[in-house]
């Protein structure tokens, strides 16, 4: 997934030029999935940084790529917990454990609030382990805080992330909140034993009910950060 510049991978017969924003906060993603027990060869047609997500598989699924135009936008949230979700791997995709998506979060705002957990495979929550890589529109300047907490585990942290910082989330409710004025990016990479593919999130039972002033606090006019045609 190219967070800056354009690549080209070649696969057996097969070749995929993608990419092109300058940053992450210049154009929405692409991302090439390839199978299990393939080789591909990446090229750099201009300066470029990208981000490689892989984890054990054991079924064997086409090489796809996915782009703007067939990345699924939403807008969610409401007031200062709302954020922009580019799914560029989704349950519906033919992969077998990867999940891939990438979110954006206006200064100020919190995202993935309430905060939600998926660490059991049981009915309304899924089994994933995740890790959440982070960008700020003014590096020099900007952080933001996660917060991973679990009761049952007796574990809290709160932690300052800054731009390039990654963080592995492999239990626990957890949350995000970026500082004032510092726009936020974070690309999310799940992948779980599961054998059905799903996304289910548990909220914190005790945070949940925040969001039912959402319909009437309505989005962060800011939103969408990252129009999906830019002009």
């Amino acid at each position: 997934m190219p967070l800056a510049g354009t690549a080209s991978v070649t696969l057996e017969e097969q070749e995929w030029t993608f990419g092109g924003r300058d940053t992450v906060f210049d154009g929405l993603g692409h991302c090439l999935y390839l199978p299990l027990d393939s080789a591909g060869v990446l090229t750099a047609l201009s300066d470029l940084e990208i981000a490689v997500a892989a984890a054990p598989a054991t079924t064997r699924c086409k090489a796809v790529l996915v782009t703007p135009d067939d990345a699924d936008i939403e807008l969610r949230g409401g007031g200062n917990a709302s954020r922009q979700v580019n799914s560029l791997m989704l349950p519906a995709f033919p992969a077998d454990r990867l999940h891939v998506i990438e979110v954006w979060t206006p200064g100020g705002n919190w995202s993935s609030y309430p905060p939600h957990k998926h660490e059991h495979d049981r009915d309304g929550e899924a089994e994933l382990e995740e890790t959440y890589y982070y960008r700020l529109r003014n590096p020099d300047q900007g952080w933001a805080l996660q917060r991973v907490y679990s009761p049952e585990r007796a574990f809290d942290l709160t932690q300052t992330v800054g731009d390039g910082d990654l963080l592995l989330i492999p239990w626990g409710y957890h949350t995000t909140v970026a500082a004032h004025g510092q726009d936020l990016y974070y690309l999310n990479v799940l992948a779980g034993p599961a054998p059905q593919r799903t996304l289910q999130a548990f909220q914190d039972p005790d945070l949940k009910a925040s969001q039912d002033a959402w319909p009437t606090t309505g989005l962060d006019d800011r939103l969408p950060l990252i129009p999906r045609y830019p002009s």
